[in-house]
């Protein structure tokens, strides 16, 4: 499922219902942009003939960072770094390993799993880098964080009844947004299109929301608006929390 985790517990459990999870609006086809992003796929295609489940990011050449609320249920895994991910497409198959602390909490839900591709790994492809510690800490209201993953590219208002309709083409896309505020667990950026803004909606999930134009990964995509036209939400990677499940898989920077 594209599930999301979201911070209003009747939030959460109206998009659980829906079936979807945080995608990239307010922007464009990253192309090469961005290689080391890929999206994580699902076991079979959705009704609408698309596979993206979340997305996530590549840290070392055996290991891809991603979301735990993303989890499967299975043991080993595929991800694609395809740009515009047509199946067969290029995929490579992975173990699962969620944080075990992960849960639902505002304060700090430990939302992040990997990927662990066997050796070599995936080459290639140059890894994103991790923040050192207390880096993220750093940013300042209006400071630019790029987003970048396979979800929803754009949502539309469904006709009859109301609601959204949430449209995807499994096609990496990138937007920049800017800080709102920096709490000890979250960034919370602004993705308003009446301020120039662009960011995440239902399917962008563990992907990566990096620091201003750099490869530094401030945080992975979580949740947000449920219309998708207001705040990016994102687990920062340079807490100590984050840094003890990543120091197992990873050098730290």
């Amino acid at each position: 499922m594209r599930n999301a985790f979201v911070f209003v517990l009747v939030t959460m459990a109206a998009l659980a219902a829906a079936g979807v999870s945080p995608a990239i609006v307010g922007g464009g086809p990253d192309g090469n942009g961005h290689p080391e992003v890929g999206a994580l796929l699902a076991p079979q295609a959705f009704s609408d003939g698309t596979w993206e489940e979340c997305t996530g990011t590549l840290i070392s050449p055996t290991v891809f960072l991603t979301a735990e609320h993303c989890d499967e249920g299975l043991s080993t895994v595929k991800v694609t770094f395809d740009s515009s991910y047509t199946a067969p497409g290029t995929t490579y198959e992975g173990t699962w390993v969620g944080d075990p602390l992960y849960g639902n909490s505002q304060s700090d839900p430990h939302d992040l799993a990997v990927v662990v591709f066997p050796e070599p790994g995936v080459h290639g492809i140059a890894p994103a880098e991790l923040p050192t510690p207390g880096e993220v800490g750093a940013l300042a209201h209006g400071d630019t964080v790029t987003s970048v993953g396979y979800g929803a590219q754009s949502v539309s208002k469904a006709n009859g009844k109301g609601g959204h309709t949430f449209h995807y083409a499994d096609v990496r896309y990138v937007a920049t947004g800017s800080v709102n505020s920096i709490t000890p667990s979250w960034i919370r950026a602004s993705m308003n299109p009446s301020h120039g803004d662009g960011g995440t909606c239902y399917g962008d999930s563990g992907g990566p929301n990096f620091i201003g134009d750099t490869d530094v990964i401030g945080g992975t995509t979580i949740t947000g608006d449920a219309t998708c036209r207001s705040t990016n939400v994102d687990y920062r990677l340079d807490t100590p929390s984050a840094r003890a499940f990543l120091g197992q898989f990873v050098t730290l920077p």
